[in-house]
């Protein structure tokens, strides 16, 4: 297949969206974000990672310094700017980024008056979407007008889950919005996988948190779960998904999985 094909290709075929939500922090939503889009780039799948996250960690997690970007996601929602001029092409295969700044802790209050608010983030994006296989949106701790704006833009949600006590404390408040937007806003959101981080099978409790989970979510947990490792939790800092990281670490190799098992269930070829 030329470039001419591929490219009308991806411009007839539209990537499947999928948002990283939980508002409960230290799920390992950011990580599982950046990780899974780091997988899906090197399983030959062009991914898109928006960071919608105030914080900036999946920009900083790419090797991005969200200090020196001149357009960012928070110039998308807010001043119009078109999606192909803030997305920023990463060192690593297939990814690219839309990035976040601190801006976007405003973005609530900004989007509050403008119309049409909560599909701005779907309307810029429907520009480029047929560019992707893949959108990997991380987004914020909180459920207000930015995480409506990536739920009205996803197909799915993938929800991070911590294998500790409260494991599914808040959840309810998430599983709300998400049948709010999916009734006013998005007919077609579904859940894409629940996803259990921090594993330790050792522990007693890990497997009581994942009896829990499945009653919770039945038929939706991912096989693959996510290990506790200190590698994980280091890679952020030098701006590598674990697979750069660290490729023989055995969170390499669960987010690795991971991301095959996305593309199985989504049959995308």
């Amino acid at each position: 297949m030329n470039r001419r094909s591929i490219l009308r290709y991806h411009l007839i075929k539209m990537g499947k969206v999928i948002a990283v939500a939980n508002q409960k922090g230290g799920v390992g939503k950011t990580t599982s974000a950046v990780n899974i889009a780091a997988g899906l780039g090197i399983c030959e799948k062009n991914t898109l990672l928006i960071d919608i996250d105030p914080q900036g960690n999946a920009t900083s997690g790419v090797g991005i310094d969200k200090r020196t970007i001149p357009v960012s996601a928070y110039d998308v929602l807010i001043n119009g700017v078109t999606a192909n001029k803030a997305v920023f092409q990463t060192v690593y295969p297939r990814l690219d980024i839309l990035p976040s700044s601190l801006d976007l802790a405003a973005a609530d209050l900004a989007l509050a008056d403008m119309p049409n608010r909560e599909f701005i983030l779907k309307n810029a994006v429907s520009t480029i979407r047929g560019y992707y296989d893949y959108i990997i949106i991380d987004c914020p701790p909180s459920l207000g007008l930015v995480t409506i704006n990536a739920l009205s833009l996803a197909d799915t949600v993938l929800v991070p889950i911590q294998c500790e006590f409260y494991a599914l404390e808040g959840l309810s408040q998430l599983m709300s919005t998400v049948r709010i937007v999916k009734r006013k806003y998005n007919p077609l959101l579904d859940i894409e996988g629940v996803l259990l981080t921090m594993y330790d099978g050792r522990l007693n409790l890990t497997q009581q948190v994942v009896e829990e989970v499945k009653k919770f979510f039945p038929k939706k947990v991912f096989s693959t779960v996510i290990p506790r490792s200190v590698r994980i939790s280091e890679a952020p800092s030098h701006g590598k998904p674990i697979m750069y990281y660290d490729r023989s670490n055995k969170g390499s190799d669960a987010y690795m999985a991971l991301a095959n098992e996305i593309i199985r269930r989504n049959k995308v070829n």
